[in-house]
């Protein structure tokens, strides 16, 4: 009979601290701790699948309780003060109950009684609650040591309880490395291109790529080559990535399509191999990037491939890209027709405009907008920039349809242009008419021309303004506090059927304080009419431009009173605003009206 065999995982499994790769942060901590004699009651080991974390746990059990090196790593837990444990199937309260009851018997022939729980987060929550006091005070001769993928699923008040070790990810290259030197003391021939294809697709697990080896030993013997292990274990070949690109590249519909067909009668799984794309083409955006390689995993002409490939494609176009296959890979999970999705996706990256030519696109359309909108020669409108001051001087050069040294006043409105609607559009119904301006002209003999203007509107820093002449619907007059003072108990009437008889009467008791820029400033005698007529601010503006044919805006400011606070009792108030105010006082009379207080 055959000697029995071992796998490569089970046979080289580290029996030391330093056998075990990538994991020098955690292997120091825990060696200081045995020197200084600082070693805590709990640890906790997390990190991703086949990175040593079980293998830790088992390393610290030997050398804490002295056990030699020629005792295999498996045969180690057959040690009676060295317990494992699986909480995938054994995770109840009974099961922990058991737990607590061995605890207290001391170790047999170690100086440590050692519990290893690997996947603790499998542990149900009543199990986690019944391990805590045990884990807080346990005896001073026992070590827990968990290990789990998952540490957001363990209960916080057992992670307080614990000292926790974070274990990485294992490189490319040190798994490459750890696999060269397996084969050499198994005598197996194989190539550099194998080897960084099993450590690649192992995916940071040294013990899936320990398996991937002892699968293609199995399949082609003592001796391994790329393109023989790539058909045996049904890998996708950098080649084919490589070719695929070269595909998009040239815009080869018809290549593309008979390589879907060739992957599909070779078994190769769609999602797998989307996978590969989405690294090859990460890959390519590193090659055009970056001037260090180093990013980029795998052997030095492999870099010099990924750096060559990448100028084909622009940064834009290789985004675009990942991001097609990206949306693919989740889509492709709930698709019925696998394969036309597959096909759907793969046209979609050949048939994509690349980033150069949609740029000479969009620079073609601006020249064209621009030549459009250019104005042609003698027809560009006068521009003037109008500021905050009371007087402005300008030069003008008269054209036709502008205003004259004789006109006796004008309007400006801001930036008008050839597509700026005419007065009655629709954009006049939603915006409203546009902010205006007017003043007088005055010409002197130098040429220039003197503007006088009284605002009708508010100024915003500097404005390149045009002078047009005066819509009909406004009047050809200058618009001063006085003209509002003179009409104001007209324009009182005019409102009082269109706004609600309380709102009238608090507008009627306000005073016109000032009128600059098209603000009208008015103020109101209590707080209850200034608060009802802030809320009608608008209709209020809007009764006022429309009365006055001239866009206003209406601010309320509320009377400051000449009595310091609290001077004068409200009752006396009360007596002061009938005695001054003619309106209140009618109420008063009429209705007997009298201040509760």
């Amino acid at each position: 009979m055959a000697d029995h065999y071992i796998a490569l995982t089970r046979k080289y499994r580290p029996k030391s601290f330093e056998d075990i790769v990538s994991q020098g942060h955690v292997s120091q901590t825990i060696q200081n701790a045995i020197r200084d004699g600082r070693l805590s009651h709990a640890y906790l080991f997390c990190g991703p699948r086949g990175v040593g974390k079980t293998t830790m746990a088992r390393v610290l059990a030997r050398t804490i309780n002295g056990i030699e090196e020629d005792v295999d790593s498996e045969t180690i837990t057959h040690n009676l003060d060295i317990i494992e444990i699986d909480a995938a199937s054994n995770n109840s309260v009974d099961d922990i109950r058991l737990l607590r009851e061995t605890v207290i018997i001391p170790p047999s022939r170690s100086a440590y009684k050692v519990y290893i729980i690997d996947e603790v987060h499998m542990l149900s929550k009543q199990a986690f609650n019944a391990l805590l006091k045990t884990l807080e005070e346990p005896p001073a001769y026992v070590v827990f040591i968990f290990a789990t993928t998952e540490p957001h699923k363990i209960l916080p008040t057992i992670l307080s309880r614990c000292q926790r070790f974070d274990f990485k990810r294992i490189s490319v290259e040190e798994i490459r490395n750890r696999l060269r030197s397996i084969c050499d003391m198994e005598s197996i021939n194989i190539d550099d291109a194998s080897l960084h294809q099993i450590a690649r697709k192992a995916d940071g697990s040294l013990r899936d790529a320990l398996g991937l080896l002892d699968q293609a030993i199995a399949l082609c013997g003592n001796d391994i080559q790329a393109p023989h292990l790539m058909a045996s274990l049904n890998m996708i070949g950098i080649d084919r990535l490589f070719e695929t690109i070269d595909f998009i590249h040239n815009k080869d519909h018809a290549s593309v399509l008979q390589m879907i067909h060739t992957l599909m009668a070779e078994g190769y799984d769609i999602q797998e191999y989307l996978t590969e794309l989405l690294l090859h083409l990460r890959n390519l955006f590193v090659a055009k990037q970056v001037h260090d390689l180093a990013l980029i995993e795998g052997t030095s002409e492999l870099r010099d491939a990924y750096q060559k490939q990448s100028v084909l494609f622009s940064s834009d176009d290789l985004l675009r890209m990942m991001h097609i296959v990206v949306q693919s890979q989740q889509q492709l999970k709930e698709s019925q027709q696998p394969r036309v999705h597959f096909e759907v996706t793969m046209i979609k990256l050949v048939s994509m405009e690349r980033s150069d030519s949609l740029a000479s696109l969009l620079l073609s359309l601006q020249e064209l907008k621009n030549q459009s909108t250019t104005p042609s020669k003698g027809v560009a409108e006068e521009k003037k920039v109008i500021s905050p001051s009371t007087n402005l001087t300008t030069e003008t050069h008269r054209k036709s349809g502008n205003v004259t040294s004789n006109d006796s006043s004008f309007k400006t409105v801001a930036s008008p242009t050839k597509s700026q609607p005419s007065q009655g559009s629709g954009s006049d119904e939603m915006f409203g008419t546009p902010a205006i301006y007017k003043g007088e002209v005055h010409n002197d003999n130098t040429g220039s021309t003197s503007l006088s203007y009284t605002g009708a509107g508010i100024i915003e820093g500097s404005l390149a303004l045009a002078v047009t002449e005066l819509p009909h619907n406004v009047k050809n007059t200058t618009l001063v506090l006085d003209d509002l003072q003179k009409n104001w108990e007209r324009f009182l009437e005019y409102t009082r059927a269109q706004i609600p008889e309380i709102v009238f009467f608090s507008l009627n008791r306000t005073t016109l304080i000032d009128l600059r820029f098209g603000l009208v400033t008015m103020e109101c005698l209590d707080p209850f009419s200034f608060k009802l007529l802030e809320e009608h601010q608008k209709t209020v503006s809007a009764l006022l431009s429309t009365y006055h044919e001239i866009e206003l805006t209406v601010k309320f400011q509320l009377k400051t009173d000449d009595h310091p606070t609290g001077s004068v009792d409200p009752y006396t108030r009360f007596k002061e605003m009938v005695k001054n105010d003619p309106k209140l006082r009618l109420i008063v009379d009429l209705f007997g009206a009298e201040l509760e207080y």
